[in-house]
């Protein structure tokens, strides 16, 4: 267990999976991306090829595949880790999963559903997929692994009708670009019983073909490569690694992935789009994925491997073909572009939902500098104003007909970031990229450094396993009681280590970017004279 965890998400270090396909297409780069899907609690969630198991305040929706999950009895035992602990995961039965309601410790021999994880699969336009998804949801796909609006028709096709019949035993319905995750409680609703419930549902669903449903169009303001992000950056390479592809500029590396000539075209390209919310939760809080009407304005990136600790609340990225508002503070993986205003109220009024889009809102931008977003961000908390709204609609059909009125062009566009796209992939494959994280694995830390603390002086020691992410005072310096020395990185939060008395700095084995353990020298302070 990694010591960056929290109830988000226990980060783990281990084995560099071996993938089964080069990369996740316009999903991204790394082959870990996948078109964003809903998560459950409890699923390892491989962040390109480092796997965290995700807690209960993780995401409700993302873009990493997660192959397996802890059944729901065994869940608490993510709570009792703690940093340098080692996790082993043995397969069982679905039908031997215990009820979390039991009080006994539950038995488990091992051995597997041996199968794939798929429940059961139906041919037909679209074809339908059944995945597993612990013992307690099932998650329904539709069609290839591809970005087709169609596809998330008929996911709400789905959502709609599974909505409208109140089933007992369903907690939650949560659709992704061409998915829908069924939570249920299996004490109530066992899954073979859901199962039959979905495969009798599909047989009743519309045509999907002329759907039209509400869409708002939503202005919003964007502060372009604002400061929030650049300090996620450089946090970023403090703690976490240095040398990505997309450091030290993600919009370069944008720029660079999708074979435009300039930063400004990808300015333009932002700013022209106009991004229709296909889901809700995609990182936290009622964060929005959306993705670009027109595909001349999807630009593809990859995601972070391994993913931010911090991310600025509100900033927007880009991960494979979608972007993303983040909801609240915390970790991320999407390429930042800029930051904007709140999606979450927190003190709705009643009847009104915490989170200010919905489905199929079509969000635009207008630039903004960062002082003045930052103003709008107090207006907006304060509720001296509100989104710029104006109500509309959207057609699949005539989306379908703009497409294909627009199809040479659009085909034109594809070419040139698919060149793109390859010439970098080749690049990562030259420089190692690939095989980062089982390199950094093998890289010891280096042993504490011995120290020696004048007659009369203090040591400060690392309270935990953490990095370090700023060092505040040098050799030299003369500190007063309660002076901030170092600044630590651990559990996805910040940890400020204050001087004890008065002194002068002897020593400061702490470095920036350097892991400690608990008991490791920081800072020496020498006996104020």
């Amino acid at each position: 267990m990694h010591f960056n965890s929290a109830r988000t998400g226990v980060r783990l270090v281990g084995p560099r999976p071996t993938w089964a396909r080069r990369d996740g297409g316009e999903a991204g780069l790394h082959p870990s991306n996948i078109h964003d899907t809903a998560y459950s609690v409890g699923a390892l969630d491989f962040t390109g090829d480092t796997p965290i198991l995700l807690g209960p305040d993780g995401p409700s929706l993302g873009g990493f595949v997660c192959p397996v999950t802890v059944v729901s009895a065994d869940r608490w035992k993510l709570g009792q880790l703690r940093p340098g602990d080692t996790v082993a995961f043995v397969p069982v039965r679905g039908e031997a999963a215990a009820s979390p309601r039991l009080l006994d410790l539950p038995a488990y021999f091992p051995g597997g559903d041996g199968d794939d994880g798929v429940l059961r699969r139906l041919d037909g336009d679209p074809a339908v997929t059944y995945r597993r998804q612990g013992d307690d949801a099932v998650l329904v796909e539709y069609g290839d692994i591809v970005l087709d609006l169609a596809l998330r028709a008929r996911v709400h096709a789905l959502h709609t009708a599974l909505a409208g019949r109140g089933l007992p035993g369903v907690l939650d319905l949560t659709p992704g670009i061409r998915s829908l995750q069924v939570h249920v409680d299996p004490d109530v609703l066992p899954l073979p019983a859901l199962l039959d419930l979905l495969v009798e549902a599909e047989g009743c669903l519309p045509a999907t073909t002329d759907l039209v449903v509400p869409s708002r169009q939503v202005r919003l303001p964007l502060s372009w490569d604002d400061p929030a992000t650049r300090e996620a950056i450089a946090r970023y390479m403090a703690g976490v690694r240095d040398d990505a592809p997309w450091c030290p500029w993600n919009i370069e590396f944008i720029r660079r992935i999708n074979g435009l000539a300039s930063v400004d075209d990808v300015y333009r390209t932002v700013y022209d789009a106009e991004y229709l919310v296909l889901g809700l939760g995609d990182v936290y809080l009622g964060a929005p994925v959306a993705t670009p009407l027109d595909p001349r304005h999807r630009l593809v990136t990859t995601k972070y491997n391994p993913v931010r600790t911090w991310t600025a609340e509100n900033s927007v990225g880009i991960g494979g073909a979608y972007l993303c508002i983040y909801g609240m503070e915390g970790p991320g993986g999407y390429q930042f572009v800029g930051r904007t205003t709140q999606v979450w109220r927190t003190h709705p009024a009643p009847g009104e939902d915490p989170w200010l889009l919905r489905f199929f809102d079509r969000i635009s931008w207008y630039p903004v500098e960062p002082q003045e977003l930052l103003d709008l961000r107090a207006d907006l908390a304060a509720g001296r104003t509100g989104l710029d709204v104006t109500e509309g609609t959207f057609s699949l059909a005539e989306h379908e007909r703009f497409l294909r009125d627009n199809a040479e062009p659009i085909a034109a566009f594809r070419a040139t970031q698919a060149s793109a796209f390859d010439a970098e992939r080749r690049a990562w494959e030259e420089a190692g990229e690939f095989d980062w994280a089982e390199a950094a694995a093998a890289v010891e830390v280096a042993s504490a450094a011995d120290v020696v603390v004048p007659e009369g002086g203090a040591r400060v020691d690392a309270p935990f396993v953490a990095n370090v992410w700023k060092v505040e005072v040098a050799v030299g310096d003369v500190v007063e009681e309660g002076q901030t020395l170092v600044a630590l990185e651990a559990m996805k939060m910040e940890t400020y280590v204050a001087a004890p008395s008065a002194g002068v700095v002897t020593a400061v084995p702490a470095s920036p970017g350097a892991q400690v353990a608990p008991g490791d020298a920081l800072v020496v302070l020498g006996r104020a004279s």
